[in-house]
């Protein structure tokens, strides 16, 4: 795939750029590492006023980011807009939090009373270059939440983005170069998905992190495998929104649309799979089919565009051929499900119902703005559902009834349950899966410490 900004309302090339070639590679490699040996001796205070004036900096650059992200990927603009804001808000909460979250534990007296020691602690220490293979859905984001607790650690970091979105990744590492971050904290390496393994083979790169599909996720997993080096994981969902008869179903079907569009149904949180209980299931299905249909698509350039183009002209042919596997399967088409007779690579709202365990949506993503519709006869049956499935990243729940969101919390198979609302992350709390959605967590005090030598200092007496 060619590193270029791909502009997917019409299909035309706006920029490309040259892979860097070994050279490059290697003097930045050296770079980071020599980096490194000082960074990791830098004060937590002094690391938080360089990513606090990175904060500031991505606010007064956020129109501009945004509609740099909108273009290269399609996203509507008000929501660039939105994750810009957010990642300047992980910024200011990491600059303020990290320290705490990695302070040196001390067991109590008692505990290492026969352990030989006068003293014992607990200290948490940087790797060291981190490479960070990112997806081009949430570009600024998901980039963001892998840097602000990494730096903040003391760690250094090199970008593989997306080759879809370069402007936006070289404008990352532009940011925290004018924040004042010694040169070699955070690199981007503009490289094809070919050059991974290689870098990742490099003794220099202590560790890893990807967001991505699950063939991306196995190959860097069985290299930092072979090279025994820590990995975070965070692939693909396919998560399910359960409706049940005490739920508030005008609020579960309005909140259910933005739940399957936001990003463009680009979202690997986003709920995919409407599990509804019997009693309930015609009305919710007609409210929730009524909002798909009443959403505007078009230029997500426009201040009213609710669904822009998907990224991709491959990313629409892939959705167009599961709803197609699932029509002649027998499934009933609510709304959508026939891409639009103008330019750009746009996917309608589309509602699938009737689905069965033989079509291939039922166990695949769909990334894109397909919702499938399942009725359950009881609790156990929607438990049932939900977990037939080879992911597992996050879950949504609706009811009012205490003893069923207990059960639910215990018995779905997914990294989070999120009761009477949707999933959305949030820096104070930990993200990742569990199944093929991946291994390891990101965000919170457990996502700085995945990247970190959680190191036993013992002394004797």
């Amino acid at each position: 795939m060619p590193i270029a900004t791909v502009n997917p309302v019409n299909g035309e090339t706006l920029k490309s750029y040259e892979a860097m070639g070994e050279e490059e590679i290697e003097r930045r490699l050296q770079l980071a590492e020599a980096t490194f040996r000082t960074y990791r001796l830098s004060r937590f205070v002094d690391r938080g006023r360089l990513l606090l004036q990175a904060a500031n900096l991505l606010d007064d650059d956020r129109e501009d980011i945004a509609r740099t992200m909108t273009t290269e990927m399609g996203k509507p603009v008000k929501q660039a807009r939105a994750e810009a804001a957010k990642c300047a808000k992980a910024m200011r909460w990491y600059a303020e939090h990290a320290e705490a979250l990695l302070a040196d534990e001390a067991p109590t007296e008692a505990d290492v009373t026969d352990s030989g020691a006068s003293r014992v602690r607990v200290t948490y220490r940087p790797l060291g270059p981190v490479l960070a293979v990112m997806p081009w859905n949430f570009p600024l984001w998901q980039v963001i939440r892998f840097a602000a607790p990494a730096l903040m650690a003391g760690n250094v970091g090199l970008l593989k983005h997306a080759s879809n979105v370069p402007q936006t990744a070289l404008y990352l590492e532009d940011l925290f170069h004018r924040a004042g971050f010694t040169e070699g904290c955070f690199q981007t390496l503009l490289i094809g998905s070919g050059a991974v393994d290689g870098v990742l083979r490099d003794e220099r790169v202590r560790a890893a992190t990807l967001t991505g599909s699950e063939p991306a996720g196995r190959a860097v997993a069985a290299t930092a495998g072979e090279m025994i080096k820590k990995t975070v994981l965070e692939l693909g969902g396919s998560d399910p929104y359960v409706v049940m008869p005490s739920a508030d179903i005008e609020e579960a079907a309005r909140v259910a649309v933005t739940a399957r569009v936001q990003n463009n149904g680009q979202s690997c949180i986003a709920a995919k799979r409407f599990i509804v209980h019997t009693d309930v299931y015609d009305a919710f299905a007609e409210r929730f089919v009524a909002g798909m249909e009443a959403l505007k698509v078009g230029d997500p350039m426009q201040e009213d565009t609710e669904v822009g183009p998907l990224a991709s002209e491959q990313g629409r042919a892939d959705l167009e051929e599961l709803v197609d596997d699932a029509r002649r399967g027998g499934a009933t088409v609510l709304c959508g499900g026939r891409r639009p007779d103008w330019p750009g690579w746009f996917y309608p709202p589309t509602v699938l119902a009737g689905i069965t365990r033989g079509m291939r949506i039922h166990r695949e993503e769909a990334f894109g703005p397909v919702a499938t519709l399942y009725r359950a006869g009881d609790l156990d049956e929607a438990v049932l559902i939900a977990n037939d499935s080879p992911f597992g990243l996050s879950s949504n729940v609706w009811t009012r009834d205490p003893a069923e969101a207990d059960r639910f919390a215990r018995d779905l198979e997914a990294g989070a349950v999120y009761v009477n609302g949707m999933t959305a992350s949030h820096p104070a709390l930990p993200f990742g899966g569990v199944k093929r959605s991946g291994y390891g967590r990101e965000l919170s005090g457990h996502g700085i410490r995945e990247f970190c030598n959680i190191t036993t200092v013992w002394q004797g007496a």
